[in-house]
C-alpha cells in the first residue's frame, strides 16, 4: 500500500510538471533592476513574467502527448547578476535609498554624493531626487569621468542654503553645483532648482544695495548655481530654476552642449544673475526656453565658437550678449555665431557685443535673424568702450568686430536710447555691418531718427527704420592696422584678409598688379651684405610701414600654424638679393621697378600665408 501510494504521488508530480514547464523558468526570475532601495520589483513591461504556479490536479490526468520542458529561447537573467535587467537605463539610484530626507531642513548632501558616486560607475544610470520631496544640499563637486549615459534627473526641488549666513564657511561660496570632467551627461527632470538668492542680492557689495542706494565695499563672492566645466556632450532639459545668487549656468571648457526647454527666472533687479554663461566652449545649442532675470539673458564669453539660439524668449533681461571681451588686455575669440526666432522684451539691451578697450583678438560671423523686440533700449548695440568703473583709460588696442548680420530685427525700442548704437574703436574699425529688414519703432513717445555710429563700416540692403546714414561705405583706408590687433590663436577666424583691400588700393597707385603666384623659391647668398638695401628702403616709402607690419604679422601668426619661423628671413633675402643683382643701377625706371617688384614680392607672400591661414581664395587684382 505504501508502495502504491509513492508511486501514485510520484506521477502527480511529472504530471504537474509537464503541463506547467513554464514553472522552470520561473525559477530565473525574469524582472527589472529595481530602485535602489524600494520596496518591492515592478516587472519590466518588455520582459517576460512568470506565470503563476497552477495547484495540481485532484485526478492525474494523462497527456495525449508528453511535453518536455523547453529551453527558454531567450536566457535568462540569472539571479546572481548584478545588473540583471536588458536596458542598463533601468539602473536607478533614489538619493532616498542614500539616506536623503527630503524635507527641506536636513541636510542631504551627503546621499546625492554617495548615490552618485555610485550611479558613475554604472553605464546609463540615473541619479533620482524623486517627486514630492525638498532636498537641500550644500555646495558639491560631482566629478567624472563616469560611464557613459549618466542622468541627474531632479524630479523635486533641489535647493541651496538660505543665504551667505546659511552657507558653510568650508564651502566653496563661488559655486554650488559643479559637473566637472564628465561625458554624455544629461541633467533633467520635471522639478525646481531652487537658488534662494535673495539675501545673495541684498549684500551692501551689490549694485545699489547699500546705504541710499550706494554701492559699498566689502565682501562679494556669490556662488554661480550650476557649472559644467571641461566636459563634453551634454544634454540640459526640462529643468525649472530660479533665484540663483548669480550665474544660473556657466558652461566652461566644454563641447557639444545641448539644453533645451529651461525655465529660467529671477526679478528683474536681481544683480549678475545671467541666464546661461558659456566660455572657451564649441559647438552649442540652445533651444525653446524662457528666460527672465536682472542680468544678461544668454551671455557668450570668449573663446566661443559655433553657437546656435533658437527659439528663445529673454525679458525681462540685459538681453543677449557676446562680452564682455579684452578685460585687461587679454585676447578674445568669438566666431559663427547664430541668433534666430527669439523674443526680447522689458530688457536694457537687445542684442549687444560688448568689448573692453585695450583687448586683442576679433568677434567674426555673427548672424541675428528674425528677432522680436518688445519695449527695449539699445536694440542693436556694438560698445568697444565697455567699462565698469570710471577709472577706464584710453587704449589703441581692441578687439577687432566684423561680418555682422542684422537681417529681420523689427518691434519696439525704450526712447531714452537710440534703438542703434555702433561706438567702434577709434584705432580698429568694425568691418562689414550688414543690415536688412530692421524696423524698430518708439514703444511710447516720438520716432527716435538718430542711430548713433563711430568707425563703423558695413552695408544697408534695405532702408531702415529709423533712418541710418551714419554707417560708412566700404572699408576704412586705416584697416592695415588691423593687422596689429589680431589674436594668437590659429582657431580664431579673424586673418589678415580685412587688411588686403587697403594694400591693394596702395598699389594700384603705384600701378603694381596683384599676382597669386606660389610662394616665391628661397634664394640664398654670401654673408657678405655690403650695400645690401634695408626692408624699409626696398619699398616706396608710403607701403613701407604697412606692408612691413602686415607681413610681420602674417610671419607671427605663421608660427602657431605649423610654418617655419626662418620664412622671414628667407623672404628679406630674396629682396635683398635683387638689389645686390641692381645695386649699381642709375637708370630711375628701373631703380622704380625695382622696388615695385619688391613690394610686389611681399604682398604676394602675404596673401599667400592669408589663404593658407583663411582657407580663402583671393582673385586677382
Amino acid at each position: 500500500m505504501e508502495h502504491r501510494t509513492v508511486i501514485i504521488l510520484w506521477i502527480s508530480i511529472i504530471l504537474v510538471l509537464v503541463q506547467n514547464p513554464s514553472n522552470v523558468q520561473g525559477r530565473y526570475h525574469y524582472h527589472k533592476k529595481t530602485s535602489k532601495g524600494s520596496q518591492s520589483p515592478t516587472p519590466s513591461p518588455e520582459s517576460p513574467q512568470s506565470p503563476e504556479p497552477v495547484a495540481p490536479p485532484s485526478t492525474p490526468v494523462a497527456p495525449s502527448t508528453p511535453v518536455v520542458p523547453s529551453t527558454p529561447s531567450i536566457p535568462p537573467n540569472v539571479p546572481s547578476d548584478p545588473y540583471p535587467g536588458d536596458d542598463p537605463t533601468d539602473c536607478i539610484f533614489n538619493v532616498m535609498s542614500y539616506g536623503a530626507v527630503g524635507d527641506g531642513d536636513a541636510d542631504d548632501t551627503k546621499a546625492f554624493r554617495d548615490a552618485w558616486k555610485a550611479a558613475c560607475a554604472v553605464e546609463s544610470a540615473v541619479v533620482l531626487a524623486p517627486a514630492d520631496y525638498c532636498f537641500k544640499i550644500t555646495s558639491s563637486i560631482f566629478s567624472g569621468p563616469c560611464k557613459p549615459g549618466l542622468v541627474f534627473q531632479v524630479d523635486g526641488i533641489l535647493m541651496a542654503p538660505d543665504g551667505p549666513k546659511a552657507w558653510p564657511k568650508a564651502d566653496s561660496n563661488k559655486q554650488w553645483l559643479v559637473f566637472y570632467r564628465l561625458d554624455q551627461m544629461t541633467f533633467t527632470g520635471s522639478g525646481t532648482i531652487e537658488g534662494n538668492g535673495q539675501k545673495w542680492w541684498d549684500l551692501p557689495c551689490k549694485p545699489h544695495r547699500g546705504p541710499n542706494g550706494s554701492t559699498a565695499s566689502g565682501p562679494c563672492d556669490s556662488p554661480a548655481l550650476i557649472r559644467f566645466f571641461m566636459s563634453t556632450n551634454l544634454v540640459v532639459k526640462g529643468l525649472k530654476i530660479q533665484n540663483s545668487p548669480m550665474f544660473y549656468m556657466k558652461f566652461d571648457g566644454c563641447e557639444g552642449v545641448h539644453i533645451e526647454r529651461l525655465s529660467i527666472s529671477s526679478p528683474k533687479l536681481s544683480p549678475n544673475t545671467d541666464g546661461i554663461h558659456i566660455e572657451n566652449t564649441k559647438s552649442v545649442g540652445i533651444y525653446d526656453s524662457m528666460i527672465s532675470n536682472g542680468d544678461d539673458c544668454i551671455s557668450i564669453g570668449p573663446g566661443c565658437a559655433d553657437v546656435d539660439i533658437m527659439g528663445v524668449t529673454c525679458g525681462p533681461s540685459h538681453g543677449i550678449s557676446i562680452g564682455s571681451l579684452g578685460v585687461h588686455n587679454s585676447q578674445a575669440c568669438v566666431s559663427n555665431i547664430t541668433v534666430r526666432n527669439v523674443v526680447i522684451r522689458e530688457s536694457d539691451n537687445g542684442l549687444r557685443i560688448k568689448t573692453w578697450q585695450g583687448g586683442t583678438g576679433c568677434v567674426s560671423g555673427i548672424l541675428f535673424e528674425n528677432i522680436n523686440m518688445e519695449n527695449v533700449m539699445n536694440c542693436l548695440l556694438v560698445d568697444q568702450y565697455y567699462c565698469t568703473s570710471k577709472g577706464c583709460m584710453n587704449q589703441t588696442s581692441a578687439v577687432y568686430v566684423t561680418d555682422l548680420t542684422y537681417r529681420m530685427i523689427k518691434g519696439t525700442y525704450d526712447v531714452r536710447k537710440p534703438p542703434i548704437h555702433f561706438a567702434c574703436s577709434d584705432t580698429v574699425a568694425c568691418t562689414n555691418i550688414t543690415l536688412s529688414e530692421v524696423e524698430l519703432y518708439p514703444y511710447e513717445g516720438e520716432l527716435m531718427d538718430d542711430p548713433f555710429c563711430w568707425n563703423a563700416y558695413g552695408t544697408q540692403e534695405t532702408p531702415t527704420i529709423p533712418p541710418i546714414e551714419c554707417l560708412q561705405d566700404g572699408q576704412p583706408e586705416a584697416l592695415a592696422e588691423v593687422a596689429h590687433h589680431l589674436d594668437h590663436d590659429p582657431n580664431c577666424q579673424c586673418s589678415l584678409v580685412p587688411a588686403l583691400p587697403f594694400v591693394t588700393q596702395t598699389l594700384q597707385k603705384y600701378q603694381v598688379t596683384l599676382r597669386l603666384p606660389p610662394p616665391p623659391s628661397p634664394i640664398r647668398f654670401g654673408n657678405s651684405k655690403e650695400n645690401m638695401p634695408s626692408l624699409q628702403t626696398a619699398l616706396p616709402p608710403e607701403l613701407a610701414n604697412n606692408v612691413i607690419r602686415l607681413y610681420r604679422e602674417c610671419i607671427r601668426r605663421a608660427k602657431y600654424v605649423g610654418h617655419r619661423q626662418h620664412n622671414t628671413q628667407l623672404v628679406v633675402d630674396m629682396v635683398r638679393q635683387q638689389f645686390k643683382k641692381n645695386m649699381h643701377e642709375t637708370d630711375p625706371d628701373k631703380i622704380q621697378q625695382c622696388k615695385d617688384d619688391a613690394a610686389r614680392g611681399l604682398i604676394n607672400h602675404i596673401l599667400f600665408e592669408s589663404e593658407k591661414m583663411s582657407g580663402r581664395k583671393f582673385s586677382k587684382t
